[in-house]
């Protein structure tokens, strides 16, 4: 157990490469409710969810939910989120736990600043505890508690409904590991229950508890950004390569500084890589090209999927093209390593 915004947070139960196997062959169970939890509600809440995030709200329905970086007039990221769409008049943004009072405050920033009439923002985190159910077993698990088939869900929507018949959540299928799963938002009095229910019904198919350790090794194999590290106040979607989630379609904050880095390139550039020379690729490590210094890791590990080193990193544009071969600086040592495509993981 380590702290973590706030919270006491499990890294492991039995290990990291043990708990992330059992994800990517049949099912894990993560206690993810340190995530935070702001509603915005009223009747300018469209213009205002469309104002803050890059990515466009009205492309999705009600009881669909969107992923989103929420970025700063200089492009920076605020927090990158998944809003939950309601109804016209109602979203729900999930934001990461150490950027929760930062997202609200600047939430209320925006709104003094533009003048949303009609527009409510709480932080509901205390009414939520969050349960993730992943991998590949994760619907025929669902299936004993949930109150419609679990596979009614298509992916990025979610469900008002009862687990084991008498227990209100919103169910959603989304995931942060690569593989099919679900997240349970619900009363915290009622999570320990539905916790030991999953457990139980997970049983024949091989669930485990999962930790911190290797919800972040999951999530690395498929080169899903993780805040502080792949995206920041300092780092924009461009930069990251999440320009898809960027719609230049409608009026956003940080469009300006977006719409010139898109079309006029960037001077950093994330990117995959995966080492050739025995080693790992850990956060804050120089990149180098022959024996220049050309970028920093920003996430690595050792993929128990790939067996290999592997990690993302900022590295100078003219150096970002796959296949281009670098160094990277272990303990002075100048290793070889490789820009690859992202997802290192595919099925």
């Amino acid at each position: 157990m380590v702290p973590f915004a706030g919270w006491e947070m499990p890294v492991q139960y039995t290990g990291v490469i043990e708990e992330h196997l059992a994800v990517r062959s049949a099912c894990g169970l993560f206690d993810v409710s340190h995530m935070g939890e702001i509603e915005v509600s009223g009747d300018s809440a469209i213009d205002f969810v469309q104002f803050v995030m890059t990515n466009d709200i009205e492309r999705v329905n009600d009881g669909q939910c969107q992923y989103s970086p929420l970025c700063r007039e200089d492009g920076g990221v605020v927090d990158d989120t998944i809003v939950y769409r309601f109804n016209i008049d109602r979203y729900l943004f999930v934001v990461n736990a150490s950027n929760t009072a930062k997202v609200l405050d600047w939430f209320k920033q925006v709104q003094k600043k533009e003048a949303f009439p009609d527009l409510f923002i709480e932080d509901l985190s205390g009414i939520y505890a969050q349960i993730a159910l992943q991998g590949p077993k994760s619907a025929e698990v669902m299936k004993a508690l949930l109150d419609v088939d679990p596979k009614e869900i298509k992916t990025f929507h979610f469900h008002m409904g009862l687990l084991n018949g008498e227990i209100e959540a919103l169910v959603s299928r989304t995931g942060y590991t690569g593989e099919d799963g679900f997240e349970i938002y619900l009363d915290p009095a009622d999570a320990p229950a539905v916790w030991q229910a999953l457990m139980e019904a997970g049983k024949p198919f091989g669930i485990a508890p999962i930790g911190l350790g290797a919800r972040d090794t999951l999530r690395l194999e498929m080169g899903y950004p993780l805040y502080g590290h792949e995206l920041s106040d300092e780092i924009t979607p461009i930069e990251a390569g999440l320009t898809k989630y960027v719609k230049f379609t409608k009026d956003f904050i940080g469009r300006e500084v977006l719409e010139r880095q898109t079309t006029n390139g960037t001077a950093k550039s994330l990117v995959g890589l995966k080492m050739i020379d025995a080693g790992i690729p850990r956060a804050g490590y120089e990149i180098q090209s022959n024996g220049s210094s050309i970028g920093t890791v920003v996430s690595g590990t050792s993929s128990p999927s790939l067996k290999a080193g592997i990690g993302t990193g900022f590295v100078t544009t003219p150096h970002k093209a796959v296949g281009t071969e670098l160094e990277i600086l272990i303990r002075g040592r100048a290793a070889k390593a490789q820009v690859v495509p992202l997802p290192f993981y595919r099925k």
